[in-house]
């Protein structure tokens, strides 16, 4: 009788990615499962005003790391605090409407430098 997944990759064991070791003989120091995070005090966040082509306003947040920072759950604070609606798109963070001063306000509640652009 043959294996089902004789000859495939689940078939052989595991190896380390990094040395290419048998995992059991594997003597890499194990990876950190938690994302590195920037201390909001030293990061500047950037809050502009854009007009969109309809003439709709939107609040941009910018200058934040998105691999230092959670970004969804900051999105949601600042649209919470803000009472408006936004998105998350390309590291930056949209906030309908000029809500510069509430999205400041919140910003330097949680302990980010702001500027405005």
């Amino acid at each position: 009788m043959t294996r089902l997944f004789a000859g495939t990759p689940w078939d052989r064991p595991p190896v380390c990615e990094a040395c290419g070791r048998l995992e059991s003989e594997c003597a890499c120091p194990p990876k950190s499962a938690e994302p590195v995070r920037v201390p909001p005090e030293t990061q500047t966040a950037r809050l502009a005003l854009e007009k969109r082509p309809k003439g709709k306003l939107v609040t941009v947040v910018s200058g934040l790391a998105p691999e230092g920072n959670d970004m969804d759950d900051l999105a949601t604070r600042l649209k919470s605090a803000c009472g408006t609606g936004g998105t998350l798109k390309d590291g930056l963070i949209e906030l309908q409407g000029d809500r510069r001063e509430a999205a400041e306000k919140a910003l330097q509640k949680i302990g980010y430098k702001t500027k405005r652009r």
